[in-house]
């Protein structure tokens, strides 16, 4: 049975926390959580640790010093979860936003139907987004298709953060030379594994706002994505993508 861990990058996720280990740490498909916790002040690793007995050897916490940016949280769990032997590894936000049943679709992409990075989409059939203004509906929308001009890859949702990798594919990629931290990390990730020639498939998702907690979206985060797409398409002219 391949071993599969879902990481969650956290930051004051006091309200979203327990429900979303267990809503992972139940499903009929057997799962293993690694949370990544920012220094959240309002307690959040705490909770993660009170279900330890709960889910022994399935759940599990790294904690860093202060916000250190979602790339780095990510970067940070594949470098722990390909030293622990894993085979698929996900991103999933730990707000609901994603819901924990798309994991197994996620899984089944890469495990049976032979992609090596499958996304949770909200794009690929229509626009498939719950509770958003519509304004943040339409910038993020045109953001991929302002990614797929610029860099030419067919993805239609390239600021997805719900995603299933093959390990080959983080082996692959020099982890130490991702750039971005913000949502062009994922424009990057993305762009970075289609470059080596690795099979991608979108998965349809419905994707629905948190209900709990603050947002971590801001205009930085936008602006970094918007420059960090150019920055992805020069560099890449002088860089050899071999495996």
């Amino acid at each position: 049975m391949p071993k599969k861990l879902v990481i969650i990058p956290t930051y004051n996720e006091l309200e979203n926390i327990r429900q979303i280990i267990d809503a992972v740490l139940t499903l009929q498909e057997e799962f293993h959580v690694l949370i990544v916790d920012d220094g959240s002040p309002d307690g959040t690793a705490d909770i993660v640790k009170s279900l330890f007995d709960k889910y022994p050897n399935r759940l599990f916490i790294e904690e860093r010093k202060g916000k250190q940016g979602l790339g780095t949280a990510y970067i940070h769990g594949f470098k722990w979860g390909l030293a622990n032997q894993f085979d698929y590894l996900f991103e999933m936000d730990a707000d609901f936003s994603h819901n924990p049943n798309d994991l197994i679709r996620l899984f089944e992409a890469c495990h049976i139907d032979g992609a090596d990075l499958a996304i949770g989409s909200r794009y690929v059939k229509g626009v498939n987004v719950v509770n958003w203004p519509m304004g943040r509906v339409l910038m993020s929308y045109y953001a991929s298709v302002y990614v797929r001009f610029i860099t030419g890859m067919s993805i239609h949702d390239s600021t997805a953060g719900f995603k299933c990798y093959k390990r080959v594919v983080l082996e692959t990629i020099n982890l130490d030379q991702v750039k971005f931290k913000g949502y062009a990390f994922q424009i990057e990730m993305k762009f970075t594994t289609w470059k080596f020639g690795f099979k991608i498939k979108e998965v349809p998702i419905i994707f629905t706002d948190r209900q709990e907690g603050t947002s971590k979206m801001s205009t930085g985060i936008f602006k970094e994505a918007f420059l960090g797409v150019i920055y992805l398409r020069l560099s890449s002219l002088f860089k050899k993508y071999k495996r």
